[in-house]
């Protein structure tokens, strides 16, 4: 599924994160920069451990921000590190902090001159994000910045993992 967010494409599409021919990929990272499971642990073991190296260079990301490395062996040039946050109970600045991670890695991957950047679902694993709701701040966001930013991006894909993350981003595309 595709739609043009100002001069940019915004597409979702179900797949594996590392294979994706982009010149920036989001890592679903925690604020220790330390590697992990599910997205965090397939970019850690596809990069190398160079990835690695560079992250412990960064001594660590807040909740809501993003950091770039290089990517180690991915076929992208930068890999952005986004902390999204633990969900408790939707009342301790989840949503913004979801929306900043979303924001701040779309600013560093144009202030790293990116055209195109692939994103996971972040927060929705481990993290236990509410899924549709996560859907829902992620397309906003990022529709809101390629709308209002003088951005270079061109194109902003969204990979996700299984049908249902797909299925849960396409319907909060359709709501936007």
């Amino acid at each position: 599924m595709r739609r043009k967010c100002g001069d940019s494409v915004l597409e979702l599409v179900l797949g594996d994160i590392t294979q994706q021919r982009v010149e920036a990929i989001v890592n679903a990272a925690n604020s220790a920069l330390a590697g992990g499971g599910g997205v965090d642990g397939a970019i850690h073991r596809a990069a190398g451990p160079e990835l690695m190296q560079h992250c412990r260079k960064l001594g660590g990301c807040p909740t809501g921000d993003a950091r770039p490395t290089s990517a180690g062996r991915l076929e992208a040039n930068w890999v952005i590190h986004a902390v999204g946050p633990v969900y408790r109970d939707g009342q301790q600045g989840e949503p913004e902090q979801l929306a900043s991670a979303y924001r701040r890695s779309l600013e560093v991957a144009d202030e790293l001159g990116a055209r195109s950047v692939a994103f996971p679902s972040l927060s929705t694993g481990a993290y236990r994000f509410p899924l549709e709701q996560a859907a829902s701040i992620a397309l906003a966001t990022v529709s809101d910045y390629l709308g209002d930013a003088a951005t270079g991006l061109a194109l902003v894909r969204f990979v996700l993992f299984d049908q249902q993350t797909l299925e849960a981003f396409e319907r909060a595309l359709e709501h936007l």
